[in-house]
């Protein structure tokens, strides 16, 4: 007598496998990320953003309750103004929050808002001559510019 050693026939495909392909198999788990803790200056920079999310989602509600008590020339306009400030308040609310994580995605966001805000202070603080709107800003924009560059800092973001 032999055996009939084969291996043992596949299951019957589904229709839908046949026409689409199947599913692909279930990957392995990712390996746990080793958790680094954040730098002094990180931490700061982390700080000085969500200080910077603060004045925003502050300025978010001024322009609000401006738009709804007051009479706009722009409806669309002033909801759009407000709905822009509370976006630029909830990024760099998450950025703040990412730079204390240390997570790899939160330095770029946070430093393309920064260089807008140091664009806006400088245009306050000189051409529309308001400096004691302009250089608080252009002070906080060079405070988190210089705490992200720092060596300790970028070194923080190497393996991420």
């Amino acid at each position: 007598m032999t055996e009939d050693r084969s291996a043992p026939s596949p299951p019957p495909r589904r229709l839908a496998d046949r026409l689409f392909g199947a599913a692909a198999a279930q990957p392995a788990p990712r390996p746990p990320r080793p958790a680094t803790a954040a730098p002094a200056s990180l931490r700061r920079a982390a700080l000085a953003v969500a200080v910077e999310a603060l004045a925003f989602a502050l300025g978010a509600l001024v322009l609000l309750f401006l738009t709804l008590t007051g009479n706009p020339e722009s409806v669309p306009r002033a909801v759009a103004e407000v709905v822009l400030a509370g976006l630029v308040a909830g990024v760099l609310g998450a950025g703040a929050r990412g730079l204390r994580r240390v997570a790899g995605w939160a330095r770029g966001p946070v430093i393309a808002l920064q260089l807008f805000l140091g664009l806006t202070g400088f245009t306050f603080a000189f051409s529309a001559q308001l400096p004691l709107i302009g250089l608080p800003i252009l002070a906080l924009v060079a405070t988190v510019l210089y705490l992200l560059a720092t060596p300790e800092s970028r070194l923080a973001f190497l393996d991420r």
